[in-house]
């Protein structure tokens, strides 16, 4: 039988309480969502908990600081990616794992990379979604969707991917201003010797109108043995919901073993 406890968790993680959802009983993922989304939109939402049930897999899904259910912040030097992928590194802690395999999307995909750099031992394989070459390159300018996300209306903002971002942030219900700090916080690029560092099994994949993740090609390339996987007609929004990315990431997990 396939459990699927919607029950909220929290736990303390170093001073700051961080929510998520466990599921399901069999080998652990994790799973670490975008900028401005929850562990409801990116992975409940998009049937991927479902999917990852269906497979016999124990689920992980976590709400980042500064989102979902987890604890509001509203200083931007509480939300470097390093500082995160201590969140799940405490919440594998937590539930007593080992390791786990990995998914992040997005921001997610970098927290993920931090995690498995940072504490390999506890990535037993790892997938970046919806980020590839941007990891490494950077993705563009911060302080537009700050102001953005704190503009008083969206009907004062001009340019369409802002909008975009404010109306994404009010649609999964989030915290504006935590969103603000969280966007200003440090993004460190990750550089080609960092990611070199990844060693477990690793898949990169990206829509391929993904104007945001970058060439998976690239980052698969600096990764010894890394997958790279490019999900056809979708782009930055629609990518994480797909049926391919979904079957590719099942394959890719089943031969990990």
């Amino acid at each position: 039988m396939i459990a699927d406890d919607a029950t909220i968790k929290r736990f303390d993680s170093d001073g700051v309480e961080i929510a998520y959802r466990l599921s399901g009983f069999g080998k652990p993922v994790l799973l670490i969502h975008g900028f401005a989304s929850n562990h409801q939109a990116s992975w409940v939402n998009t049937g991927w908990v479902k999917h990852l049930l269906s497979e016999g897999r124990q689920v992980i899904a976590i709400d980042n600081r500064g989102h979902g259910k987890s604890e509001k912040l509203y200083d931007k030097d509480v939300y470097g990616a390093p500082d995160m992928a201590q969140d799940a590194r405490r919440l594998l802690d937590h539930l007593g794992l080992d390791s786990a395999d990995v998914l992040g999307y997005s921001m997610g995909a970098r927290i993920a990379a931090f995690l498995a750099i940072e504490h390999g031992s506890r990535v037993r394989s790892v997938v970046f979604g919806g980020l590839a070459k941007g990891m490494i390159s950077g993705i563009g300018i911060s302080e537009p969707i700050a102001k953005a996300l704190e503009s008083p209306t969206t009907a004062l903002l001009k340019d369409p991917k802002l909008i975009a971002y404010r109306r994404f942030a009010e649609m999964t219900g989030s915290d504006l201003k935590a969103l603000a700090a969280c966007i200003r916080g440090a993004r460190r690029k990750i550089s080609p010797e960092e990611i070199s560092k990844v060693s477990c099994p690793a898949l990169v994949a990206a829509g391929s109108k993904d104007d945001v993740a970058g060439s998976v090609m690239f980052l698969a390339n600096l990764i010894h043995g890394a997958q790279a996987f490019k999900i056809e007609g979708k782009n930055h929004m629609t990518s994480i919901g797909a049926r391919s990315f979904k079957n590719a990431v099942s394959v890719f997990l089943r031969n990990v073993g």
